[in-house]
């Protein structure tokens, strides 16, 4: 499978307690008639510390529906519970999302052959492509680039979503697992230096806001045109500021209530941004025009 581009790492509107499938579908829409390459279900964006397993189940269920096929659906399936894991992981599979991606278990804080024992046990029992999603900002463990190396070895561990923010793992990553395993950044704001390096792409909080903008800037990049890219990419940065002023996904889904797509709540332990958040946010999206309605489609 070919994943390359910009993937949306898609909020989960909610309307009180319940999930807003309404606003959910207007984003859905929205982002594939403005080029998204592929979107992440279910991931830290979309709040899924915070969902239970039957919404968690029924949004991943909705959108591979919503999509049908158009554009590839990745799951979000991780646990530091590695049965949980394989069962969500099954699940994703089931409803026929077209990759899983499996955060390293976070709070267990396990060793490399802990990782490499729990990424294992997915991938034997399941039959779906998993990435591997390493995070050690929020998760603790770094998976080291030798243990992904072994990893990548199994037929079904196709690639990482990095958020290290080490830009030297790009190069790294790719002569120890290979140049065909996918290697999407996981910081929005080091794009440019990430696929410079050798990345594929980028999985981004952004894209929910930016989705044209950030198409584009990827497709520049497809086609050769690196000057175009850098060019998008400059301008993205105070959007990207903006997105990660307070703990994401709070300033992004204010970012989307400001363009319809659903209210700003967040679930408890986070908060909604707060007024000096949402000036930043607000400063953001006029400075690149996104306001206007026009600049964004939206379609039920």
């Amino acid at each position: 499978m070919r994943l390359r581009g910009s993937m949306t790492a898609i909020i989960t509107p909610f309307d009180g307690d319940g999930i807003d499938f309404a606003a959910f579908d207007r984003l859905i829409e929205a982002q594939v008639e403005n080029g998204t390459h592929g979107l992440i279900v279910c991931g830290t964006t979309g709040e899924s510390p915070t969902l239970d397993n039957s919404e968690h189940k029924k949004i991943v269920e909705h959108c591979v529906q919503r999509i049908k096929g158009r554009i590839p659906v990745i799951a979000g399936t991780g646990s530091n519970c590695t049965k949980k894991a394989v069962d969500m992981t099954r699940h994703a599979q089931d409803a026929g999302a077209d990759a899983a991606l499996v955060v390293t278990p976070y709070y267990n804080k396990p060793t490399q052959d802990g990782l490499l024992a729990h990424y294992g046990a997915i991938a034997d029992s399941t039959d779906i492509p998993i990435i591997i999603y390493n995070i050690p900002g929020r998760c603790v463990v770094d998976m080291s680039v030798e243990t992904m190396a072994k990893l990548a070895k199994h037929p079904r561990i196709i690639g990482v979503k990095d958020a290290t923010g080490d830009i030297t793992r790009v190069k790294k990553t790719a002569a120890a697992c290979g140049a065909d395993f996918i290697q999407l950044s996981g910081e929005d704001a080091l794009i440019g230096e990430y696929m410079e390096e050798g990345g594929h792409g980028c999985i981004g909080v952004t894209a929910n806001i930016a989705p044209a903008l950030c198409a584009a800037m990827h497709n520049a990049w497809i086609a050769g045109d690196k000057t175009q890219f850098h060019k998008i990419a400059d301008s993205l940065l105070p959007l990207h500021a903006a997105m990660f002023c307070e703990t994401s996904p709070a300033p992004v889904k204010y970012a989307a209530s400001r363009l319809g797509f659903g209210s700003e709540a967040v679930r408890l332990p986070l908060v909604p941004a707060s007024a000096q958040a949402r000036a930043k946010v607000d400063a953001a999206l006029a400075a690149l025009g996104l306001l206007a309605p026009e600049n964004m489609k939206a379609h039920g």
